[in-house]
């Protein structure tokens, strides 16, 4: 079956948009989308003053998304997401303005949503922090229009959910939603190596500090294969405009790159199999040792590849890495 039979047979079979029982199979784990990771780069799209220009960054995401699936992009946002679905936009603002999910992206999605019949309401962009998402320039709304909120005021649930090492309560946003589109950043992480799409889902739970010895494995693994999670996430773009190489989680400006890109994939294991080689390759250029070297070697990722856990495609040679 080809990526664009498989839209096909998600919309023909009602696999998507309905309801918080999609399978996992249904999108994250599908052999047609696992080990697909398309980058888009346009150098110029940041400005001297870190500013993105919006409407190309929005083009971006629309090339991508459609070389990701074969299909025009309209068709893809409203065959993956529906007017009954509550949308969850989890961003990742921990290190503030410079090195968080730009505004200007999360509303390129918000509005592809919209047009797919999303109603506003229905759309909620999340984090861990009200605090976090203001200074990563997010303004907070419970009221009418697109909801945005933090973990600490939405609260989390009363029950533990389990999976290998992991036992968490999980955010009552993630559990409100649907679906879920994961948008994280592509940094350096001075415990677990690297931060990218896993590393993300720390957010959603309420002991992320319990998790980080042996360099997060198998923590960032296990934590997105708790069920709420792994059955939610539909799609993730990495927003790659400005990465860090070195020195992360907290944003330090001499340490990052400008690599105006987004990596956009349904298999987050890939995508961060990828993301770890670039990180390398950066710190190779400017003459630091790699992630393993550097005693980070983030096997979470290949954890998330095992039998056990089975997010994805992480063996280099199976991963069609498109860049366009």
């Amino acid at each position: 079956m080809k990526r664009r039979d498989f839209l096909k047979s998600l919309s023909a079979a009602g696999l998507v948009g309905f309801s918080s029982s999609v399978p996992a199979e249904a999108v994250g784990e599908s052999p047609q989308m696992r080990g697909r990771v398309v980058m888009v780069q346009r150098p110029g799209i940041v400005d001297a003053q870190e500013r993105a220009d919006a409407v190309k960054l929005a083009n971006m995401l629309d090339a991508a998304v459609e070389r990701l699936f074969e299909e025009k992009a309209d068709k893809i946002w409203r065959t993956l997401f529906s007017p009954r679905d509550v949308v969850g936009l989890k961003v990742n603002c921990l290190a503030g303005r410079g090195l968080s999910t730009r505004t200007e992206l999360t509303q390129a999605v918000v509005d592809r949503l919209t047009k797919a019949g999303v109603p506003h309401e229905q759309i909620i962009i999340w984090d861990r922090r009200d605090r976090d998402l203001q200074r990563a320039g997010y303004t907070l709304n419970s009221g009418k229009g697109v909801q945005c909120c933090g973990n600490d005021r939405a609260g989390f649930t009363e029950h533990v959910y389990e999976f290998g090492a992991a036992a968490s309560q999980l955010s009552l946003t993630l559990m409100r939603c649907t679906a879920v589109i994961n948008l994280p950043i592509l940094k350096d992480h001075g415990i677990v190596g690297m931060s990218g799409a896993l590393k993300n889902f720390f957010g959603a739970v309420n002991n992320p500090n319990k998790y980080h010895m042996n360099c997060g494995d198998p923590f960032v693994a296990d934590v997105a294969c708790l069920p709420p999670i792994r059955q939610k996430v539909r799609l993730t773009i990495c927003d790659a405009l400005t990465a860090q190489y070195e020195g992360g989680p907290p944003f330090m400006p001499e340490y990052t790159w400008r690599l105006e890109s987004l990596l956009v994939a349904v298999d987050m294991a890939a995508l961060d199999r990828i993301a770890w080689q670039m990180i390398d390759e950066k710190r190779r250029q400017v003459g630091l040792p790699t992630l393993e070297k550097a005693g980070r070697k983030p096997t979470y990722i290949l954890t998330a590849g095992d039998a056990a856990h089975r997010l994805g495609e992480t063996d280099p040679m199976k991963i069609e890495w498109i860049r366009i």
